[in-house]
């Protein structure tokens, strides 16, 4: 996609504020709002300029783990977690590991037994580098649903309940919201 001024004066004015009205924007660029609402339309259908809502784990106090590794199956890593409650993102990337993945919790215990006990334990993983974010430059947005649906199966897939997990009953591990077999207070 190409992007001409204006295009870019558009994406930076959403960057420093969400809420701009297209009216600002059309003062801006000297043109008519109508425009700038056609050029708008046209940058978020191309994936130019995107809107994220959810929340900041960092700043709620919350936190975040950066999990890097190599796996010989890196999609079924990715499908395990597509629906954990915990999980923020995975990114499939080049170098020494193949996935980039991205967790959250109020227990840094809760993410090392994901790791532990979901990753480490996985046959396809070969190497792991687990890491707790300290702070980060621009706020980190993840689009979490706090409000979880209930199975009796848990997302990742696991055999066995939480509550047998020797983590789980020792509380270092805060279970999981979507089987019910969680305690923690932030779901």
């Amino acid at each position: 996609m190409k992007l001409d001024a204006k295009d870019r004066i558009i994406i930076t004015m959403y960057a420093e504020d969400p809420d701009v009205s297209q009216e600002k924007i059309a003062q801006r660029i000297r043109l008519s709002q109508p425009s700038v609402a056609a050029r708008v339309s046209r940058l978020k259908k191309n994936g130019a300029l995107d809107r994220q809502v959810g929340i900041s784990p960092l700043r709620m106090g919350l936190y975040l783990a950066k999990v890097d590794l190599s796996s010989t199956n890196p999609q079924s890593i990715l499908d395990m977690f597509r629906n954990c409650p915990y999980f923020a993102n995975g990114f499939s990337v080049s170098g020494r590991h193949n996935l980039c993945l991205f967790f959250f919790s109020e227990s840094v215990a809760t993410l090392e037994s994901i790791v532990n006990g979901h990753i480490r334990s996985d046959p396809t993983v070969k190497e792991v580098d687990f890491n707790i974010v300290v702070t980060s430059v621009k706020d980190f947005v993840v689009p979490a649903r706090l409000k979880v649906e209930k199975t009796r199966e848990p997302p990742c897939g696991m055999d066995g309940e939480c509550r047998k997990c020797p983590s789980f009953m020792e509380k270092k591990c805060m279970g999981c919201p979507v089987t019910g077999q969680y305690q923690g207070s932030f779901y």
